[in-house]
């Protein structure tokens, strides 16, 4: 699985050339492109690449493999953004945040030119919900209110919990509820619902915002382009 996952992100890694702002998303799949990045910014094969980290993880990583760091203040769009996904479905709509980072990770979508991302096979799914649940970041204010209004339409929420046995806090200081609502047949109507209450900062439902989503099969890499399923 680690192969598959490094050959995804060094695929993307590709679509990369000098002179670009870059979105550096969060996850275990995405390691692998920020670890390539930097490997060619080393060997001069890229120059005057500047990222934009989603979450403190990659800012950590980022600064490990030498990529310089730059924020919306002097930058307000990212040519490229390069991020993983828990769950994909035939429109390429996705299921992101399974490491938290989900708030910072939309802000860097929907701040980009293209938004590449890249997954291994056990990712796809008919549609979204069969594997993953949404996770959903809540000010901690308001947790047992929204946890009463995700059951209220439809959905089965657990607070996500640290190592520690404590509540996971998101890199802005909120929790998240992890929300199982079944299989979603129309993530738009949910989408909206879930936008509509003050208490929830922000979803794991990316809805229309892949450019394009690469996995890493057993029989090589394969390339889904949006508006080509």
């Amino acid at each position: 699985m680690e192969n598959f996952k490094k050959a995804a992100a060094e695929e993307a890694v590709k679509y990369v050339k000098s002179g670009m702002v870059v979105g550096l998303g969060t996850g275990s799949t995405t390691y692998f492109a920020i670890k390539k990045i930097g490997e060619l910014l080393q060997e001069g094969k890229l120059n005057n690449i500047v990222g934009i980290p989603s979450s403190i993880q990659s800012e950590n990583l980022a600064k490990e493999f030498k990529i310089p760091l730059t924020t919306f203040d002097q930058h307000t769009e990212i040519d490229i953004t390069i991020d993983g996904a828990d769950e994909v479905d035939e429109s390429l709509n996705l299921i992101k945040g399974g490491g938290g980072a989900l708030l910072r990770e939309k802000v860097l979508a929907q701040a980009s030119k293209k938004e590449i991302i890249i997954v291994d096979e056990s990712k796809l799914s008919k549609v979204l919900g069969l594997k993953w649940a949404v996770p959903i970041e809540v000010i901690r204010f308001a947790v047992n209110v929204e946890i009463q209004f995700l059951e209220s339409i439809g959905g089965k929420p657990k607070l996500r919990m640290s190592d520690n046995n404590r509540p996971f806090i998101t890199d802005e200081g909120n929790y998240i509820l992890d929300t199982n609502f079944g299989e979603i047949e129309k993530p738009e109507i949910l989408t909206q619902q879930l936008e509509n209450r003050a208490g929830i900062v922000e979803h794991g439902l990316f809805i229309n915002l892949a450019s394009e989503v690469i996995v890493a099969t057993t029989e090589g890499i394969k390339k889904i382009v949006k508006n080509s399923v």
